[in-house]
């Protein structure tokens, strides 16, 4: 029995929807394998239920408060065997909720909230895994280390004991072509290769690529997938 079979038809059909347009991107983007966020943020804790059903694990959110009420009303077995990602901008006041809540924060933007992410994951005895966000087409309207800010703060955030920087983010523009995007993307690939080995670690995630641009973001790369509309819709 479907788990979502409690809810209405319309988890039948969302259920249906998901799984036909899982299959269509994973097509797309063959045969790379990134792993696929499920960006639900725009999306009820019924359309979870229903990408969990279609196989899905990684949900990503971006209210920190808002998505902390829905992990924590969804089934156990939902809660227990997905993993979560805060994908959105992270102010520090809401910190300590995040890392209670959250797998992953890929929105790591500034020395300041490294700390303070640090010293709230230190207070329950869990290191938080993090993404350094990265805006190299500078743009002002968007969060992230500029290309030349990110090789000395990656330095100082590293220092800190109770995060584990697992990876590297980026957010492309939008409406630029699409050569633009996959230089930008392929930007992104030689900064997290620089940074391996000026500071000699391992950064196993790259998370690039959106619905609209999910598949250059699969061909350059990208280990993380962050899609929304194109699943849900």
């Amino acid at each position: 029995m479907l788990m979502f079979e409690q809810f209405s038809c319309r988890g039948e059909m969302m259920f249906e929807t998901i799984k036909k347009n899982l299959l269509r991107i994973q097509e797309d983007i063959a045969p790379c394998k990134p792993r696929i966020i499920a960006v639900t943020k725009y999306f009820s804790k019924e359309a979870m239920i229903a990408a969990y059903e279609a196989g899905l694990r990684d949900f990503g959110e971006s209210r920190v408060i808002e998505a902390s009420e829905k992990i924590n009303s969804l089934p156990d077995e939902v809660r227990k065997n997905s993993t979560f990602h805060l994908i959105g901008h992270l102010q520090t006041n809401k910190v300590k909720q995040a890392v209670k809540n959250f797998d992953y924060i890929h929105s790591v933007d500034s020395i300041k909230l490294a700390q303070s992410i640090s010293q709230h994951a230190s207070e329950i005895d869990k290191v938080q895994k993090v993404l350094i966000q990265i805006n190299n087409a500078n743009e002002e309207q968007k969060f992230g280390f500029s290309k030349d800010e990110v090789f000395e703060a990656f330095g100082q955030i590293k220092k800190l004991n109770s995060l584990e920087i697992v990876g590297v983010m980026n957010m492309a523009p939008l409406g630029i072509p699409e050569e633009e995007i996959g230089r930008l993307f392929s930007d992104i690939v030689q900064i997290k290769n620089e940074l391996e080995k000026k500071y000699n670690c391992n950064l196993k995630e790259i998370s690039m690529g959106m619905s609209q641009d999910y598949k250059i973001a699969a061909q350059k790369g990208s280990t993380m997938l962050r899609v929304g509309r194109k699943l849900f819709e």
